[in-house]
């Protein structure tokens, strides 16, 4: 796909519901990420979600193949995620935040995403190690 349609090739696929609940929609990289950030802008603006999760690697430094680039808060990933999202769905919303913790312990990880949990307002998991069932609990509540 040439970059230039992005946004309407993934609208033409992401069609309003009709016979099943939800599309889901996987993203191609971080938005600060300029190897990425294109595709996945276009993918935000082309999908107009309505539910947002963020996907973080516990313990890495910086950007993916830009050790000068460090990477942004956390808090700053999801208000430029929400940002970017409501230019064609101001009422899209985080439903839940996936993380890898392959780096850390069991306990850590469990402690960490309690902590996020309760920090954001939202279900913290590591999908491998824990499921989604929370995430995917807070989706069918919309």
């Amino acid at each position: 796909m040439v970059a230039d349609f992005i946004s309407g090739a993934v609208e033409m696929l992401s069609p309003s519901f009709t016979e099943h609940e939800w599309d889901i929609i996987e993203g191609q990289g971080s938005l600060f990420n300029p190897s990425f950030a294109g595709v996945s802008l276009g993918l935000l603006h082309g999908a107009q979600p309505d539910a947002l999760v963020l996907c973080h690697e516990v313990g890495r430094e910086h950007i993916r193949h830009l050790p000068h680039a460090a990477l942004p808060s956390i808090e700053q990933t999801i208000e430029a995620n929400l940002m970017a999202a409501r230019v064609t769905n101001p009422s899209v919303q985080f439903v839940g935040i996936c993380l890898n913790t392959s780096n850390i312990s069991d306990k850590e990880a469990k402690a960490l995403c309690l902590k996020w949990s309760e920090e954001f307002g939202m279900p913290v998991t590591d999908p491998v190690r824990f499921g989604v069932d929370a995430i995917a609990d807070r989706v069918r509540s919309l």
